[in-house]
């Protein structure tokens, strides 16, 4: 591989949110490093002044460039020759909007985390605005960066599974089995704080990236959804169950479960696509292997990190088979695709095309979108409810 992506340096990296103790903030950060593709040279790490400082020592961020807030940042980045060309979001739902708006105004590419924003309205109006821009917003659904999810999707939009009729994708987990409003853990309290948080609780956290992978792998869209959204969490004020099922722009019919409630389930994000001709499941939890079902053949388990795997899951593949590969892998590779983007714009070449396999602006509009019209649904009594969105 090129050095760099050709570019003889690395990116110049920033971050708001993330800080010490903040378990996605290492995430995106050892993602960011894994095929060194960028520095982390600036952050406003945290709301409070004091951990923003020492967290940013700790990493490493020069005493100048430790900021206390992201409007800081974005002035005194701005006026250095070398600023950040690049900044991830890492903040709860209500922060997103804010900052991601102000570092595109100053000519900076932006990784966020999902649900987009913490409002459809704001959501809009950013894909409005990056647009206008023409810099790069990517959005870190990172289940998608897996290889055999590359895979999948070649194998779906590709035909071999025939035209797709029923799509089940399920995403549960434990962790709010044994919660209580009152004993929650004040770092997570926000994510069930319709302030913090929006309209969608367990269907925004979790849902979204259920709702993203369905259609990253099948090429569709959600035209309707018909939601039973559940809330059994004593004094809770936000979703912890969601069952839904779903309409596609080509006839297909899927079902879409997402819990905090599952209990004795740790992280099995799992998807089924059937279609005239063979079916696939894959399973976040072993996501080395995908299941290829041919009709009235059997079944055979594709392995990743084989050559005759897809181009498209050749290209994030790092080890030989065998030695599995996990999911800060798959976040790295969305890391590292938005990194060939860029680095190519700064040449004035053109991007290899399989490097715009991250999800999009566009992407986080139509996720705001699905829980925006599940919970209608389910409100209006577990109604058939528009999911579309023009965009």
């Amino acid at each position: 591989m090129e050095g760099f992506g050709g570019l003889g340096r690395r990116l110049r990296l920033g971050m708001v949110g993330g800080g010490a103790g903040s378990f996605i903030g290492s995430s995106h950060r050892m993602a960011a490093r894994l095929d060194d593709r960028y520095e982390l040279v600036a952050g406003a790490l945290s709301s409070n002044a004091e951990r923003a400082k020492s967290s940013a020592a700790d990493l490493g961020i020069a005493p100048e460039r430790a900021y206390t807030d992201y409007a800081e940042m974005v002035r005194a980045e701005a006026a250095r020759e070398d600023g950040i060309e690049v900044v991830a979001i890492i903040t709860p739902n209500d922060l997103h909007y804010g900052p991601a708006v102000a570092f595109l105004d100053t000519g900076v590419h932006v990784i966020c985390d999902k649900p987009l924003t913490h409002t459809m309205e704001d959501a809009i109006d950013l894909v409005g605005r990056v647009r206008r821009s023409g810099l790069v917003f990517a959005l870190t659904h990172a289940y998608a960066g897996y290889a055999l999810v590359r895979h999948a999707r070649e194998l779906a939009c590709g035909g071999e599974l025939g035209e797709v009729r029923l799509v089940q994708v399920e995403y549960p987990q434990q962790s709010w089995v044994d919660l209580t409003e009152e004993a929650a853990s004040p770092r997570d309290a926000w994510r069930r704080d319709p302030a913090r948080s929006g309209a969608g609780g367990c269907i925004a956290d979790i849902g979204t990236h259920a709702q993203h992978l369905a259609s990253f792998v099948t090429g569709l869209r959600l035209s309707e959804v018909c939601a039973d959204i559940s809330t059994f969490v004593p004094g809770g004020q936000l979703d912890d169950n969601n069952n839904i099922l779903l309409r596609f722009d080509n006839g297909a019919r899927g079902m879409l479960w997402a819990s905090k409630l599952a209990t004795g389930y740790a992280n099995p994000l799992r998807l089924r696509v059937f279609g005239t001709k063979a079916g696939i499941e894959w399973n976040q939890e072993v996501p080395g292997e995908l299941a290829f079902m041919p009709h009235r053949q059997p079944p055979r388990k594709i392995l990743a990190g084989n050559a005759d795997l897809s181009a498209a899951a050749q290209r994030v593949t790092r080890l030989k088979p065998g030695h599995p590969e996990g999911v800060i892998e798959a976040f790295a590779n969305i890391y590292t695709e938005v990194a060939d983007v860029i680095s190519a714009r700064i040449l004035g070449r053109e991007p290899d095309p399989l490097a715009f396999s991250f999800a999009t602006v566009e992407d986080g509009a139509l996720g705001m979108k699905f829980v925006e019209a599940a919970l209608e649904s389910s409100a209006k009594g577990s109604v058939w409810t528009d999911a579309t969105l023009d965009l």
